[in-house]
C-alpha cells in the first residue's frame, strides 16, 4: 500500500533523512520508533507533502506521489495528524470537521456519514460538537486533529506522536482508538516517541536513528534485541 524507497531529505545543509526503505502493507500498523532528531517526522512530513524529498520515491498503491504537495498527498489518500494538533481555534468542532472533509474525496451524504463515525470513535467530540476549537483541552483537540484526518477518508494514516503532551488516560483513549482502527481494517504509519507503546500495537517496527532505519522485524523480535532497546532507552 504505502512504500518508501531511498527516501533522503535535507534541512539546509543538514541531511535529515538518508536512503529510508520501509514499508506499510493494506491494513497494517507499522510503527517508526527511535529518539528525537532521529528523523521520524521527516520521514513522515516527506511522504504527507509537507517537505519535499531530496532523493528517492514514495508511492501509495502503486502510484507514484513523491513531492506532490500536501493537498494533493491527502487527495491521494494519505492523511497526517500531525505533531502539535494542526487545528483552526476559531472554528467549532463540527466547523472543524467539516473543513477537513472538503480536502478529501466524498460526496455529502458520505461526509455526514464520516462525521458520525468520528463522534462515534471520540464521544467527547460529539459533546463538545458546537465548542470553540479554542476553548478546548489539549487531549480534546488532539482528538479533533485525528478526527480531521479521518474525514479525508484515507487509504493511509500518518499518526505523528499521538501521545505527546497528553494526560495518561487520554493517551489510553489515542491508543484504544488507534488499535480499534487496526481492527477494522485501517492502514496507519506510526511514530512515536514512546516505544513500549508502539510496540504494543504494531505488526511491524522500524527503528530510526540519525536519518537511518537501523533495525526492523515483528514488534517482539525488536524488543528482544537488546542493543536496539539500549539504544532507544539508554
Amino acid at each position: 500500500m504505502l512504500r518508501v524507497s531511498r527516501l533522503s531529505a535535507a534541512y539546509g545543509a543538514v541531511q535529515a533523512v538518508r536512503e529510508v526503505d520501509l514499508a506499510v502493507d493494506q491494513g497494517s500498523l507499522v510503527a517508526l520508533i527511535g529518539s528525537n532528531g532521529a528523523g521520524k517526522t521527516t520521514t513522515l512530513h516527506s511522504i504527507a507533502g509537507l517537505h519535499r524529498p531530496s532523493g528517492g520515491t514514495v508511492t501509495v498503491g502503486g502510484r507514484d506521489i513523491t513531492g506532490w504537495n500536501c493537498h494533493k498527498v491527502v487527495r491521494a489518500g494519505v492523511a497526517l495528524v500531525a505533531e502539535g494538533r494542526r487545528i483552526a481555534p476559531p472554528l467549532t468542532v463540527e466547523e472543524n470537521l467539516d473543513l477537513a472533509a472538503y480536502s478529501g474525496r466524498s460526496d455529502k451524504a458520505r461526509l455526514r456519514a464520516r462525521r458520525d463515525e468520528v463522534f462515534e470513535l471520540f464521544p467527547r467530540l460529539a459533546e463538545r460538537r458546537q465548542q470553540l476549537a479554542a476553548l478546548m483541552s489539549g487531549g480534546e483537540q488532539q482528538m479533533l486533529a485525528f478526527g480531521r484526518a479521518l474525514m479525508t477518508g484515507p487509504d493511509v494514516l500518518l499518526l505523528d506522536e499521538p501521545s505527546m503532551g497528553l494526560a495518561p488516560s487520554v493517551v489510553d483513549v489515542m491508543f484504544e482508538t488507534i488499535a480499534r482502527l487496526h481492527s477494522s481494517g485501517a492502514t496507519i504509519l506510526l511514530v512515536e516517541q514512546n516505544a513500549e507503546l508502539a510496540l504494543a500495537v504494531s505488526d511491524h517496527v522500524y527503528v530510526m536513528q540519525r536519518g537511518q532505519i537501523v533495525a526492523s522485524g515483528a514488534p517482539d523480535e525488536v524488543r528482544d534485541r537488546t542493543e536496539v532497546m539500549s539504544a532507544l532507552f539508554g
